[in-house]
């Protein structure tokens, strides 16, 4: 269904693979990996037709699906459920039915029965186009997704960051594609979503290649496994599940190791007798052969592979600050006639650890939002105490500006005091060096975006951090940096995250449950609820 032949992926001037060759066929069920930067999404986007590449070619044939990590909607007040019938071109007709509907209630005798002929005729192409079967299919994969039928009937403008993502998730489930391109799929899911939805493709009948840091529904749902090496700019196709790719990869090792070992000591021996021999004239060329040999002997194998770079992410001494640098009183916030939370209060005392649990919905992000000024509250109001600096990561990475370049971000983000230089050896240690610092933000990958922003958590000497969801988007690797950088923090933490390690990290004090409101210290008790949240 999908047939790629010698590609080649740039990004800016840095190659991210070349002469790539695979297929993509019904059935397979391929895990994308490597870490962040290597080009997983630019490949998705490539293969979905979203992008060009640098050479080589791509061919599609049959129906293909494809989620991004940041899935932009141009008609923001697109009803969600409509949102999710255009997969099926279904939302039209949906839309024009509850018209004729309308009118068929409240219209004049002449309009009633010009309603009625439309509504007959808008009916027939429903059911022709798989009809309420198909929107019971939709509710289905909507409730398993977390979305009820009191979010579906809202615009997507007034939905969260994470509700709006599982709307596109559900649009491209329902879409019955034969082959599916997923970016990230179990982003702002709880643990009951992630279950179906492994479940869900587990069973699937088409194919799909599918990013993820998520090893346990990985190793449920693949066949096969692409590892895009980013140091060799190339991919290694291994077909075997997830647990047994992994398992491979370090037989690989092992002996990619013991054959260069066994390789340079002989080469090193051959180079030694040449260097006796050179000394001599009439055995120079001898001597040269021996160095050729030794060389031959090297190229026959490949060296051992080089380790996959890991961003030095290390959060800021935070700047000296009053008791109470943050305060929120009295805040209410509402989305239409959607009330998310109301009355709130909360006070950020110097050094506090607060983790923000609720259901998907329930005002987090709305909370961080308020917090960080980002937004207005329709009552009540958000005070700064002596010496606030406020750092804000924001779910879907609003803090960066995409339309400008890497360095341009990371300067508006860094103190006065902080020289040119220094801004580049900062985003050097976020692994953003040479021309990687003049892209646009906006082409970064998921992983990239969160780097960046992050690396202007660093720059900001914030005494306040608000977290939204931070570990998202992060290979593993990348993800116990942030964690260790978690446990070393001195200033304040407004954590909101379905990430059960993130919260062990901060280790808080106090929870906040919304959309109640409730605060209460931490204990063990609600441990549960992080992955449900």
């Amino acid at each position: 269904m999908i047939t790629v032949s010698d590609l080649e992926l740039h990004a800016g001037a840095r190659i991210l693979m070349s002469e790539v060759s695979f297929r993509l066929d019904k059935g397979d069920k391929v895990g994308l990996v490597g870490r962040n930067g290597a080009g997983k999404t630019t490949l998705t986007k490539v293969l979905a037709g979203f992008a060009l590449p640098a050479a080589g070619t791509v061919s599609r044939t049959g129906s293909i699906g494809y989620l991004p990590q940041d899935p932009k909607v141009e008609n923001m007040d697109q009803l969600a459920k409509d949102r999710i019938f255009s997969a099926r071109d279904l939302d039209g007709v949906l839309r024009r039915m509850r018209e004729a509907e309308k009118k068929m209630a409240y219209g004049s005798a002449e309009t009633k029965e010009k309603a009625m002929n439309q509504y007959g005729k808008l009916e027939q192409r429903f059911q022709a186009a798989g009809g309420y079967a198909a929107e019971s299919e939709a509710a289905t994969i909507c409730a398993n997704l977390g979305l009820p039928e009191k979010v579906l009937n809202q615009p997507l403008k007034t939905l969260s960051g994470g509700q709006r993502r599982r709307v596109e998730l559900a649009r491209i489930l329902f879409s019955d594609a034969e082959l599916l391109l997923l970016d990230e799929p179990t982003n702002h899911l709880d643990q009951d979503s992630i279950v179906w939805l492994r479940d869900f493709l587990k069973a699937y009948p088409g194919g799909f290649m599918v990013i993820s840091h998520d090893v346990e529904l990985m190793d449920q749902i693949v066949n096969k496994v692409f590892y895009l090496d980013a140091n060799r700019a190339v991919i290694d196709q291994y077909n075997l599940g997830y647990r047994a790719y992994l398992e491979q990869r370090q037989i690989d090792e092992a002996r990619r190791k013991r054959e260069y070992a066994n390789a340079a000591k002989k080469a090193e021996a051959l180079i030694a007798q040449g260097e006796k021999m050179r000394a001599k004239a009439t055995k120079a060329v001898a001597a040269q052969n021996m160095f050729k040999r030794a060389q031959r002997l090297l190229d026959s194998v490949e060296a051992e592979r080089q380790s996959d770079k890991v961003a030095a992410i290390r959060f800021p001494a935070p700047a000296a600050c009053g008791r109470t640098p943050l305060q929120g009183r009295s805040l209410s916030k509402s989305y239409g006639s959607t009330e998310i939370f109301t009355a709130l209060d909360l006070n950020i005392d110097r050094g506090n650890k607060v983790v923000v649990l609720g259901f998907n919905g329930a005002g987090k992000t709305t909370l961080l939002r308020l917090l960080a000024g980002i937004e207005e509250p329709d009552a009540g109001e958000v005070i700064h105490g002596h010496g606030l600096k406020l750092g804000y990561y924001a779910q879907e990475h609003d803090t960066l500006d995409t339309n400008r370049t890497v360095l341009e971000n990371m300067r508006s983000a860094a103190p006065d005091h902080l020289g040119d230089t220094e801004v580049r050896t900062l985003l050097g240690s976020f692994l953003f060096s040479g021309d990687d610092v003049d892209k646009p933000a906006g082409v970064l990958s998921g992983g990239e975006k969160t780097r960046l922003a992050l690396a202007s958590l660093v720059a900001s000497s914030a005494n306040v951090l608000l977290l939204d969801e931070p570990t998202n988007n992060l290979d593993p690797a990348s993800r116990e940096e942030i964690l260790n950088a978690l446990r070393n923090y001195e200033g304040a933490v407004v954590l909101v995250t379905h990430d059960e390690g993130a919260v062990e990290a901060l280790d808080p004090e106090r929870v906040l449950i919304l959309p109640d409101g409730v605060e209460d210290f931490w204990s063990a008790d609600y441990q549960e609820l992080i992955t449900l949240a």
